[in-house]
């Protein structure tokens, strides 16, 4: 009963208002054509004429229209010039244009966007002024005005304000045609239905009509008072307290997290429909969370209509297009361009693999670096892809047939990339946007989406809209592509999208915002993001103006949008049955209350805190037993100190890693990180060493200049940015002193360096030996007349404690003794030298290396003995080596029945 007395008082609501529409036609004998009903959104436009055909089904309705949708049936308009559109390709133009002809060109980029958003929210107080009452109006927003003189306060926001005010006042305003006499003498009476916040313009036009001729009625109370022709006064009560008298049943639901909050709110959609109280209204208060909640529904096979829509920038096509502008800068980094080309049809998908796994092998983050490593030429002067420095040939159709497929792949992508490089002017820029898609094949797939319909023509990349752009002044200005994609960005993040509903029949869920359930029959809300930071109380008014001139100007307040959030909020709660979610936390960690017009609701004692709508789902505990795999039929070959250590460590680790090759993917363009630094520590010591061989010097300094030398050497190299490598170099000065102090010292020991990097293989029984020695030296004997013993030695840039730990570690620590394994030498020593970045090197050997050896060497021939026997290779799942084992995931640790 309850929800059949709210749809009723609904009922009764528009009963009142078109049944005084009817008798202001009866009565003036008025025909149905020449009343004008205007409402305040276009949503409304439907359901006044659905409830209009119930109500009367015979003879004609009057037109129910907003005022933009009234003005373009009376005369289409065309912006001309510097005509504000509200089309921000356009008008973003036109903003830099105004800029440079004011003298401030130079800050046209940073002050464009606040030009056009100040310019946006004058237009509507400017048009709802008829235009011949505009130059006073004019004379007295100016003097609210703060000047904009050289060295004034704040002058760079008060010349804004000034060009967007004059911008307003000299644009031709699409609706300045309602104002016109043809416009009266057709529309003898006008209707005005208010919505939460009453259109200036509306009203405007109400004012022009006369009492005689016009009338403004609010939504949707059923007592409603009205204003205006004779034929529709009434005594009724006032509109002041439309806000909601009687509430629905209201569920109050807390939610966790965003993830929770969207959950519980698809849950709660989903009951609502199972109960047959649709449509259901899904409150667009928070966009990303919506959008969420939508996906949750239509996985379930919810019918759900979007009239909000979402921005061109979050949709597929419109990503697709700004990646395509960002791999197509100078300094693109490599993951920009892979990321574009692996949504480009033309790119052959062999050749994409295997340029990615060139791309995580080189290890730049930077493209035109990784090309450079590479060997591979650039772009010729026609546009045109060279060959690489082996000339290995492209194939005619550009797709890859060999190995080498990945450098026709690379070459083609540079083609692609050197025809946005050079500036041009916005025509000129489309054309080379619309070819490069084109030929990347995206063209196609665009024209095949409905967002991407949407994008090409929010960007007029047809050829038959080439022509508007070289009609406005600021169009001719040669633009450099980052100037471009800027443009392209904001235009894509100004347009929306909002899809047709596709299903049959009504939906079961409409994503509408708050003040849009005005007068609209939905069953049931759920509204989700009521939290005090997403549904505030008392918005902030957009725009920097100050109290005073939103009185002037006619701007909204603070106060007027209170009042119609308020107002919204209060009508929301009218619906039969509602649920409001918030969050208790965001994803930062930052706790959340719940609105302040929720925590108002709750102190009334209105709503109830409800259960989790979710349904419990009882899923039976299918633990895993630890794996046993068996390596007899992956025999290894060859055997480095890691893949052993591997072994040793956790035996299913080494099966994963090493047997079936399993491997992460390397991130691209990662930061420098210490793994970077010991790498680079290497080479910069054995190109030290070398050169120090090959020419030996004693002197301190020398030897300081040539180890500073092969740093900057290695660094180039390796093509490290020194921004990014700022954190380890910093620290270069006392790491050189540490070490060169280290050095005499261990020269003066009867050391001598012999190698570096050296490669080693030895045979043993079925597998053969490998490994890389940091560094080789040849250690005088302590006996006169015998020959110099063979040192190895391997640089650690780790804590000194840690390098501590392994030589306590015995037979555990397996390095040293590998490498002792791969020389094969009875009477060598072997010990590490720990590097340390503050200046202190020191040296720790490992005490009967050779010991260690045999005894390490027994171990491998009796473990992969078993191996080849089949003996099985359980995973250990014991100590840290589990924290960062890249094989957790295979062998589901966290999941096994043990």
């Amino acid at each position: 009963m309850t929800v059949i007395a709210k749809t009723d008082a609904r009922d009764a609501a528009w009963q009142a208002v078109l049944g005084r529409v009817h008798a202001l036609m009866r009565g003036t004998r008025m025909p149905a054509g020449a009343v004008v009903v205007l409402v305040p959104y276009a949503q409304l436009m439907g359901e006044a004429q659905r409830r209009w055909a119930r109500a009367y089904p015979d003879g004609f309705a009057p037109r129910f229209e907003t005022t933009r949708n009234w003005a373009a049936r009376v005369a289409p308009f065309v912006p001309e010039g510097d005509d504000l559109a509200r089309d921000t390709a356009r008008d973003t133009l036109t903003a830099r244009s105004l800029l440079d002809r004011a003298g401030l060109a130079e800050h046209r980029d940073v002050l464009a966007a606040p030009l056009l958003e100040a310019a946006c929210q004058l237009a509507p107080a400017v048009a709802a002024v008829p235009p011949e009452a505009r130059d006073a109006w004019a004379a007295e927003a100016r003097a609210l005005l703060a000047p904009a003189g050289e060295g004034a306060a704040l002058r760079y926001e008060a010349a804004v304000a000034r060009i967007a005010l004059e911008w307003a006042l000299a644009t031709r305003h699409a609706t300045d045609v309602l104002f016109g006499p043809q416009v009266r003498r057709a529309t003898p009476a006008l209707v005005v239905l208010d919505g939460f916040q009453p259109d200036p313009l509306a009203h405007a036009l109400c004012r022009l009509w006369g009492e005689d001729g016009a009338c403004a009625v609010p939504l949707p109370a059923a007592g409603i008072a009205v204003t205006g022709v004779a034929g529709l006064a009434d005594d009724g009560p006032s509109s002041a307290g439309r806000g909601a008298a009687v509430t629905g049943d209201i569920a109050f639901h807390a939610a966790a997290d965003a993830e929770d909050e969207a959950q519980r709110a698809a849950a709660c959609v989903l009951r609502h429909v199972a109960e047959g109280r649709t449509p259901v209204a899904l409150a667009a208060i928070d966009r990303a969370l919506t959008r969420r909640v939508s996906a949750l529904l239509s996985g379930r096979g919810v019918a759900v209509h979007d009239e909000n829509g979402w921005t061109l920038s979050t949709t597929r096509a419109g990503a697709h297009v700004m990646a395509a502008l960002r791999a197509c800068r100078a300094h693109a980094s490599g993951d920009a361009v892979l990321d574009w080309l692996k949504h480009v049809p033309a790119a052959e998908a062999e050749a994409l693999r295997q340029a990615e796994r060139w791309l995580r092998r080189n290890g730049s983050s930077e493209w035109t670096v990784a090309l450079r490593g590479a060997g591979l030429a650039g772009i010729d002067a026609a546009g045109t892809a060279a060959p690489d420095a082996e000339g290995a040939p492209a194939a005619p159709d550009g797709r890859a047939d060999s190995a080498d497929g990945w450098r026709v792949l690379v070459r083609q992508a540079e083609a692609w990339r050197g025809t946005l490089q050079s500036p041009r002017d916005l025509p000129a820029w489309l054309a080379a946007l619309r070819s490069l898609l084109q030929a990347t094949g995206q063209w196609e797939r665009l024209e095949g989406d409905a967002a991407g319909l949407r994008v090409l023509a929010e960007l007029r990349l047809d050829l038959a809209q080439e022509g508007e752009w070289r009609r406005l002044d600021a169009s001719g200005r040669p633009m450099t592509l980052a100037e471009f994609a800027h443009w392209v960005d904001e235009v894509l993040e100004a347009g929306r999208f909002r899809p047709e509903f596709d299903g049959d029949g009504a939906p079961d869920a409409v994503v509408v915002p708050l003040p849009q359930m005005l007068a609209r029959p939905f069953a049931a809300l759920v509204a989700a993001g009521c939290d005090e930071k997403r549904l505030q109380a008392a918005p902030e008014p957009p725009g920097a103006w100050t109290q005073a001139q939103r009185d002037g100007l006619g701007l909204p307040t603070r106060a007027v949008l209170e009042a119609a959030q308020r107002a919204a909020w209060d009508h929301a709660l009218t619906v039969p049955h509602v649920d409001v979610l918030w969050r208790a936390g965001d994803e930062g960690g930052e706790p959340l209350l719940a609105s302040p017009l929720v925590l108002a609701l709750q102190a009334t004692g209105a709503g109830r805190h409800a259960a989790d709508p979710r349904e419990p789902r009882e899923v039976p505990l299918a633990a895993v037993p630890r794996p046993l795999p068996r390596g007899d039929a992956l025999p290894l070959v060859r055997l480095s100190s890691s893949a052993y250590s591997d072994l040793r460590h956790c035996p299913y680790r080494f099966f994963a890693l090493r047997l079936l090759g399993l491997q992460e993917s390397d991130e691209l363009g990662a930061e420098v990180d210490k793994r970077d630094f010991g790498n680079w520590l290497h080479a910069v010591l054995q190109r030290f060493h070398e050169t120090l061989r090959d020419a030996p010097v004693e002197d301190e300094a020398a030897r300081r200049s040539l180890l500073d030398a092969a740093a900057e050497a290695t660094t180039r190299a390796q093509r490290l940015s020194p921004a990014e490598f700022l954190p380890f170099s910093s620290g270069w000065p006392a790491l050189r002193e540490g070490y060169l102090r280290w050095l005499a010292d261990h020269e003066a020991q009867g050391a001598r360096f012999r190698e570096a990097e050296r490669r080693c293989v030895q045979p043993l029984g079925a597998l053969e030996l490998i490994g890389t020695l940091d560094r080789v030296d040849a250690v005088r004997s302590p006996v006169p007349g015998e020959p110099a013993s063979v040192m190895v030695i391997d640089y650690k840039t780790e804590n000194e404690s840690a390098t501590r730990r392994r030589l306590a570690a015995g037979t555990e620590d397996t390095q040293l003794a590998f490498y002792a394994a791969l020389l094969g030498d009875d009477t060598l020593r072997a010990l590490y030298v720990n590097v340390g970045e503050r200046g202190e090197t020191r040296s720790f050997e490992q005490e009967d290396v050779v010991a260690l050896r045999d005894q390490l060497v027994e171990g491998i021939l009796h473990d992969f003995a078993r191996i080849a026997e089949g003996a099985p290779m359980p995973a250990l799942g014991e100590g840290a080596v589990c924290d960062y084992c890249a094989a957790r995931g295979l062998c589901r640790k966290d999941f096994w029945s043990e």
